[in-house]
């Protein structure tokens, strides 16, 4: 670690205010830069910037100062949108449940009530426009056969007649058209 930043760590570690936002000042960029691959919402990746300097300040009593300052900061950045993500993939699947339950338990011939606040609705709109993203950017392969199955909710007979495909082409196409969503999400490759 450069003297001047190793200085700035141990100052940092005594509660120097100016330490810590010139360590911030520092290392915003790379931070920025290591998540924001992970994701396509710079919101994301704002909170996870935010998160990741708290938790390494946090825990900067326990650095190392003999250790390189940088790497050990990408390292908390990392897990944390890692951890990011997989909150987001939770809160998707758990609201997912609670729109099949909804319908699952509706009445025949009715819409079933949501009990959705104004706020989930924009989050379940964003979570609807982020996975139309993804969609949009899958190879032509895959793209029809995936909107009929996740928008259309379809069944795989019903995705073979309508677009004149085997069953086992549909079913394919819908398992290779999963793993090419899931490689986009973890990555946030919408453009």
């Amino acid at each position: 670690m450069e003297t001047q930043e190793k200085e700035l760590v141990k100052k940092a570690m005594q509660g120097d205010q100016m330490a810590f936002r010139m360590l911030y000042q520092i290392h915003e960029k790379a931070v920025r830069g290591r998540v924001s691959g992970y994701f396509h919402w710079k919101a994301d990746v704002d909170d996870v910037v935010l998160e990741s300097f708290q938790k390494a300040f946090s825990a900067l009593q326990g650095f190392d100062t003999e250790r390189e300052f940088r790497p050990w900061l990408l390292t908390i950045a990392t897990r944390t949108a890692l951890d990011h993500l997989e909150s987001i993939k939770r809160e998707t699947e758990k609201k997912e449940g609670i729109l099949h339950k909804a319908e699952a338990d509706g009445p025949e011939g009715t819409t079933p009530l949501t009990d959705y606040t104004p706020e989930e609705e924009i989050i379940n709109d964003e979570v609807h426009e982020r996975l139309m993203g993804f969609i949009d950017e899958l190879p032509s392969l895959y793209k029809d056969v995936m909107i009929k199955y996740m928008i259309e909710e379809l069944e795989y007979e019903e995705i073979a007649k309508e677009l004149d495909l085997e069953l086992n082409t549909v079913r394919t196409r819908i398992r290779r058209g999963k793993q090419h969503l899931a490689k986009m999400m973890v990555r946030g490759e919408v453009e």
